[in-house]
């Protein structure tokens, strides 16, 4: 089918679409029309058609609305274009619809291009068909006109479609349909592929001629033909042209995808951010380089420094700060952490938490150091706590100095 098409033309580039640029052309209602890039049924498009006079004496470019409306429609009823925006070309001489349209209603559509959906999936992607060096395509229709209650008349017109050519077969045939034809006896599978349109496109003079002109339906015949010229070209646009009210240039914008090598997928490129600025290396080199190189450190013990530049400690001196000796490691502090008065409680405390080793001669010669003494633990409880005896008492400072 045809249900969207481009018109951008103008009344006398209609006439000259159609070869009639050198007979004298009247223009008829042309103020209601709309060039877009995106016209659907419904709108109103310029005609080509034949005068009410002598043959070939008078063009007449006649603004329409595309979707037939016949004559012998109710008045009350309301004009449905999405009905009949289209006709069979096969059974335009038994549809009553067309059949009385044939004799003197034939005209012309004239367009720079349509477009024409494949399905692929449950997704559907337009493309724009036109002509290679940018003619204008012509169209085969019928026209007609219907009056209304308010006796308003309103011409209407339909675009013919025939069988779609082998070079358009891609485009709506995804796959063959299956039927299964039952006999009495047996069932046999038939394969065939459906049956897609496209518009009835009169590529030359002669054809244009013959169906303005022509008298015979056996003639006609001959011209509903699927258009097999290679000078039809077509490509993808975008989806959004799906909307009527899409119809700017953008709508014939050719969609270009870009394919990718695969060995891409495998060495993507990441960029790091360093002290000196943006690196364009890949990370994998990044990282070698970082590993070769001595870590920042903000002493000589080769550990991270607190601002976490250093990222490796060599094992050599990993080792060396592991082993030094105890004279060199720092004694723990036995002084109050804070400085002024306090009380006596916390020195006695802190003379338990970090014992100190007193001058026994600066006592009394009477008090003897209890240094026979030797601490044992005691068994462990359930608890992990030391079971208490009489003679587990630690010295205390009281013991020695004399009972008075």
């Amino acid at each position: 089918m045809c249900g969207r098409a481009r018109c951008t033309l103008r009344a006398d580039d209609v006439a000259r679409a159609c070869n009639r640029s050198n007979l004298p052309t009247r223009n008829i209602q042309m103020d209601r029309y709309r060039p877009s890039y995106n016209v659907s049924p419904g709108a109103n498009l310029p005609v080509f058609r034949r005068g009410g006079g002598t043959e070939g004496e008078e063009a007449i470019v006649h603004c329409m609305k595309w979707g037939l409306v016949p004559s012998f429609t109710k008045k009350s009823e309301k004009p449905d274009h999405y009905k009949m925006f289209n006709a069979r070309s096969e059974s335009i001489n038994e549809k009553a619809s067309f059949r009385r349209l044939v004799p003197k209603n034939r005209c012309l559509v004239a367009v720079e291009g349509f477009y024409e959906w494949k399905k692929d999936g449950s997704k559907k992607q337009p493309y724009y068909i036109h002509l290679k060096d940018g003619r204008p395509l012509v169209f085969a229709a019928l026209f007609d006109s219907w009056a209304n209650s308010e006796g308003e008349i309103l011409y209407t017109f339909t675009i013919l479609t025939t069988s779609s050519s082998s070079a358009l077969q891609w485009m709506h045939v995804s796959g063959n349909i299956n039927h299964r034809s039952k006999h009495k006896n047996f069932c046999i599978d038939v394969v065939t592929t459906p049956n897609y349109r496209m518009p009835v496109i009169l590529g030359d003079k002669e054809s244009i001629d013959l169906w303005l002109n022509g008298s015979s339906s056996s003639q006609f015949n001959t011209l509903l033909k699927p258009y097999k010229d290679s000078e039809l070209v077509w490509y993808p646009v975008t989806q959004a042209m799906g909307k009527p009210s899409f119809d700017g240039p953008e709508c014939i914008k050719e969609l270009k995808n870009e394919q990718k090598p695969i060995s891409k997928f495998f060495s993507t490129k990441v960029v790091v951010k360093n002290e000196e600025g943006l690196s364009n290396e890949p990370v994998e080199s990044n990282l070698l380089q970082s590993s070769k190189e001595e870590p920042e450190t903000d002493d000589n013990t080769g550990l991270p420094s607190p601002t976490g530049k250093g990222l490796h400690v060599p094992q050599e001196e990993f080792a060396q700060f592991t082993n030094l000796p105890k004279s060199l490691k720092q004694e723990p502090e036995t002084g109050s952490p804070f400085q002024g008065d306090h009380d006596s409680k916390y020195d006695v405390e802190e003379a338990t938490k970090h014992p100190v080793k007193r001058d026994f001669e600066e006592f009394s010669p009477d008090s003897k150091p209890m240094t026979d003494i030797v601490e044992k633990p005691g068994p462990v409880t359930k608890k992990g706590k030391h079971n208490k005896n009489a003679g587990d008492k630690q010295p205390t400072l009281f013991s020695y100095f004399g009972k008075s």
